[in-house]
């Protein structure tokens, strides 16, 4: 028994915030249905006289159809919550937000179904007897209203999923059994290209030959053509 408990608590720490109000509104689900949801009036004849008598009934009194689709909602959210409090690694359509939303809104239709339609009384017997809802049933409503937010909270906060058994959602790091149930992607492998061929050396250019001038020639005067002269002319 304390195994169980340590193991529970151990589960309720796992949760995130959210998680733990959606496990709140499933427990607080099944804990309504002890508390009166129709109230039962009868009016009982004898010699001539007629009691009117009254009592409360819970919804495992009057069980149906809709009783029992609530109760089963109910422990469906406990057992999922709990595999993932266990990491355990599954993927559900939509994701746990939109499958506790849409189980919310479940449990918040088929206690307005049972407001309209109330389960039948006695018309036999000495005891004629009617059936209206009580207050307990208005808690149930709103319970599912709760686990419908929650799997809305979930779902905006874009809470992640263990990615294989035994790994915590809350790190990056992978832990766990990695092929438990782990999708492996093909990893593409690329051959290396080859080295490229070295390109040809480029043939350098020939030297330039150095531009030689012009050779002047030297005049009888000992000077060259087109040489410039400071001696004064009318010189001897």
């Amino acid at each position: 028994m304390s195994a169980a408990a340590s193991r529970l608590r151990a589960a309720w720490r796992e949760l995130f915030a959210e998680q733990r109000l959606a496990a709140i509104a499933a427990i607080g689900l099944i804990v309504s249905m002890f508390l009166p949801w129709y109230q039962q009036t009868g009016f009982a004849v004898s010699h001539g006289t007629t009691t009117k008598v009254e009592s409360s009934l819970s919804a495992f009194q009057s069980w149906g159809f809709v009783e029992g689709s609530i109760l089963l909602v109910a422990i469906a959210v406990l057992v999922l919550l709990f595999a993932r409090a266990e990491r355990r690694a599954f993927h559900l359509p939509f994701g746990d937000g939109i499958v506790l939303v849409a189980a919310g809104g479940w449990v918040m239709f088929l206690v307005f179904y049972r407001e309209v339609d109330k389960p039948s009384g006695s018309d036999t017997g000495a005891l004629k007897t009617t059936i209206g809802v009580n207050w307990g049933i208005f808690v149930a409503f709103l319970l599912g209203a709760l686990l419908a937010y929650a799997g809305w909270r979930i779902h905006a906060r874009q809470r992640p999923e263990p990615r294989v058994d035994g790994d915590d959602p809350r790190t990056g790091v992978l832990e766990g059994d990695p092929t438990a149930s782990l999708v492996q992607e093909p990893v593409a492998v690329h051959a290396a290209a080859p080295p490229a061929a070295p390109a040809p050396p480029v043939p350098s250019a020939p030297p330039t030959p150095p531009r030689r001038g012009r050779r002047q020639r030297r005049r009888d005067d000992g000077q060259f053509e087109g040489q410039l002269s400071f001696d004064d002319p009318d010189a001897p």
